[in-house]
């Protein structure tokens, strides 16, 4: 029996990176698992994978900021997996930018998908969470939000936004015995920070006390702390796995 057993998780932006290691975390641990990414071909290859731990999974293609297709995505994996008890919210996206120069169209889409994905998201696993009593949001933001980071006021604004929608959630559901929490991760070694021009990434490797970027074996146990039973005080909370970048 593992930790997650009998559960179901949904993992957002789960073909790669953070989200991919969580899944097949919980996977291993025994969930359900309920996989939403942009990409269909690759949403329903990671869910093939992810059901070699002897689970069951399921599939849906959406853009986390469209409501229409958050809830199509959710519509289809319950009528697949039944009632969700674990939401991971971890798609995202980054570019960089000089705010004096930065397109609003790139200001709003990176809070587009960050903030307000994270509430679209959330609120459709919310009344079956209370309707059983149980459940684990958890959500990603960053430890730029405690930070912030030039040419990235846009990436900094949004997860910062994710901090406080946490902790406002966290009021209203802990009663009803949902906890809802947050992963503040430092650079991680994903396809996403790979994404960044080469001079970011160089300053902020000299930036590190540990002198090199995460792996995402690394934040996954977190995640896998605040969905499990053994997270049950978490409420509110962030958790801060960033390679001493932000020492909180």
């Amino acid at each position: 029996m593992g930790k997650l057993s009998g559960k179901t998780a949904v993992v957002t932006g789960a073909c790669s990176g953070i989200g991919r290691a969580i899944a097949g975390l919980f996977a291993q641990e025994g969930a359900n698992i309920g996989v939403i990414d942009l990409d269909a071909g690759k949403t329903e290859a990671t869910a093939e994978e992810l059901a070699r731990h002897g689970v069951k999974t399921a599939g849906a293609a959406a853009d986390v900021a469209d409501e229409t297709a958050v809830k199509a995505a959710f519509q289809a994996i319950t009528r697949e997996l039944g009632t969700i008890d674990i939401l991971v919210n971890n798609a995202g996206m980054d570019t960089t930018s000089p705010v004096e120069t930065m397109s609003t169209e790139m200001f709003d889409r990176m809070i587009a998908v960050h903030l307000r994905g994270t509430f679209l998201c959330t609120r459709e696993v919310l009344s079956g969470m209370r309707k059983k009593g149980w459940g684990r949001i958890i959500n990603l933001s960053s430890q730029l939000a405690h930070k912030g980071g030039p040419t990235m006021a846009h990436y900094c604004a949004a997860k910062a936004g994710i901090m406080g929608f946490t902790k406002s959630l966290a009021y209203e559901v802990a009663r009803d015995g949902i906890t809802v929490n947050c992963i503040n991760p430092g650079p991680i070694n994903t396809p996403l920070l790979r994404s960044l021009p080469q001079s970011w990434l160089e300053m902020k490797k000299k930036e590190l006390p540990i002198g090199r970027f995460g792996e995402v074996h690394e934040i996954a146990p977190a995640a896998l702390l605040l969905a499990s039973d053994e997270g049950s005080y978490f409420i509110g909370a962030t958790i801060n796995p960033n390679g001493g970048d932000y020492m909180i």
